[in-house]
């Protein structure tokens, strides 16, 4: 059976979700439908799945980041792949829609991060002819706190 790409439904929540699981991002169907609806009403974001048969078997995020200091540009912020499914050309085929969306949008750059513990995906990245162009921390403080 073929992969098709296609814009995410909300019908795909409940597999969205398991999948979000999969990579370590715990998440239910209902928080993948609400998150996916508040997605939706962002034009310089979007949600691509990989469809085999009627259901995803892997989803990309995209999102157009604005930087003042850089050109436009497009980051992956969301790429997963079913354990299940790997190495069949998926992530390549979720990856080149990803730039298709980028170039629709007239930015020069796709860009991904990636946790340093995912050395897996740092192979697929690097597969895809991304080069890493920096190291860097991640910091985080909660809002209010």
């Amino acid at each position: 059976m073929s992969v098709s790409i296609r814009p995410a439904a909300p019908a795909d929540a409940p597999r969205l979700a398991a999948l979000s699981t999969e990579l370590g991002y715990p998440m239910t169907p209902g928080e993948a439908a609400s998150r996916f609806a508040e997605l939706s009403r962002h034009a310089d974001h979007t949600l691509l799945v990989a469809d085999e048969g009627g259901g995803a078997v892997g989803w990309i995020q995209v999102s157009r980041t604005r930087v003042f200091e850089a050109p436009a540009s497009v980051e992956i912020t969301g790429l997963v792949v079913a354990e299940t499914e790997r190495g069949r050309g998926i992530g390549a085929a979720l990856v080149a829609a990803a730039e298709a969306w980028a170039a629709e949008r007239d930015c020069s750059t796709l860009r991904a991060r990636c946790n340093v513990v995912r050395k897996r995906a740092h192979d697929f990245y690097r597969r895809e002819r991304f080069r890493e162009i920096k190291e860097q921390k991640v910091f985080e403080r909660k809002i209010g706190a």
